[in-house]
């Protein structure tokens, strides 16, 4: 007896606690976790402020521009009356119009196919990692690295016809001076030979990337097998740098659109606008002249805005039909 007392004893001293909760008085509720919904977009939040005040409203007031009769006052004032596609029908109408399609066109697309093919053979020249490879392919990044004022202005004085350094060598090698920057015949190749040199490093850089990512026993493999460098870069290389060459010229398209520094500096679009394209023509209408033409300038801008998203969706879609098949 005296030993079960014991144990009682015991396990009355073990036994928890009675609570002392207040009769009446709720349990509190536990606190749920933070919903990752609104961690999410307090994340977007600022990428979402930041596209909506520098790309969706400035989009949207030069759509509001080129669909008005703005002028100085107006544009001040606000109350410019709306004109529906009068402005268009007016760009449309102008000789101007014919002529900076085509030079559009031309320097668009030779500046991608050179600084296109310049890039790839100076990437997998430099993919062979010799020695001084990494310090020479630094230095092709100066040209990238320049404020395109300062590129644009030393291209102006080597192409001068008079002082120039390329005329100097030209005289050397017994060849007459050449009107780069005032030949109507010669204005357009200039500005496209420095926007080929300024785009390079670019192409370069990415292409370059790209093929670091290619894995170096597919070409060993090739090797074995029999295969020379042009098969090699035509079979293994070429068709995996693909993505990455979309990109890249993708992103090329829209910069090369909209170039306005270079060939402003260099030629102001003239002469006789042999120069122009819609870039610097917009410009002018809305800014070159003492009467500007907002609306019109707006129209010709618009359009370029017009021509990157259409390849860009392109580019959205090629790579969606890449991707499923």
């Amino acid at each position: 007896m005296s030993t079960a007392r014991g144990q009682l004893t015991i396990r009355a001293t073990q036994a928890p606690p009675p609570r002392t909760e207040s009769r009446g008085a709720a349990p509190q509720p536990r606190r749920r976790p933070a919903s990752p919904q609104w961690a999410a977009w307090a994340f977007l939040a600022p990428v979402t402020l930041y596209l909506g005040l520098f790309y969706a409203y400035p989009l949207y007031r030069n759509l509001d521009l080129s669909l008005r009769d703005y002028t100085v006052r107006s544009f001040v004032q606000g109350d410019a009356p709306f004109t529906g596609l009068d402005n268009y029908r007016k760009i449309f109408d102008d000789p101007t119009f014919a002529p900076a399609l085509l030079h559009t066109a031309v320097f668009t697309a030779v500046c991608l196919v050179f600084q296109y093919a310049i890039g790839l053979a100076l990437a997998v020249f430099f993919h062979q990692n010799f020695r001084l490879s990494a310090t020479l392919r630094a230095l092709f990044l100066v040209p990238w690295l320049l404020p395109l004022i300062v590129s644009a202005s030393t291209w102006s004085w080597m192409l001068n016809s008079e002082s120039g350094v390329v005329n100097t060598l030209l005289g050397a090698l017994g060849v007459g001076p050449v009107n780069w920057l005032t030949s109507p015949s010669w204005s357009l190749t200039s500005v496209i030979i420095a926007n080929i040199w300024i785009g390079v490093p670019f192409n370069l850089v990415v292409l370059h990337s790209g093929l670091q990512s290619i894995p170096a026993g597919l070409y060993e493999a090739a090797a074995l097998d029999g295969a020379g460098a042009w098969q090699r870069f035509w079979r293994i290389t070429f068709p995996l740098l693909r993505p990455v060459s979309a990109i890249t010229l993708l992103l090329g398209l829209v910069y090369t659109l909209k170039v306005f520094d270079i060939i402003w500096i260099m030629t102001k679009g003239g002469p006789a606008d042999s120069s122009t394209t819609f870039a610097t023509w917009s410009y002018r209408l809305g800014f070159g002249n003492l009467l500007p033409a907002f609306g019109p300038g707006a129209a010709v801008g618009n359009l370029l805005v017009v021509a990157a998203l259409v390849f860009g969706l392109i580019y959205v879609r090629v790579q969606r039909k890449q991707a499923l098949s």
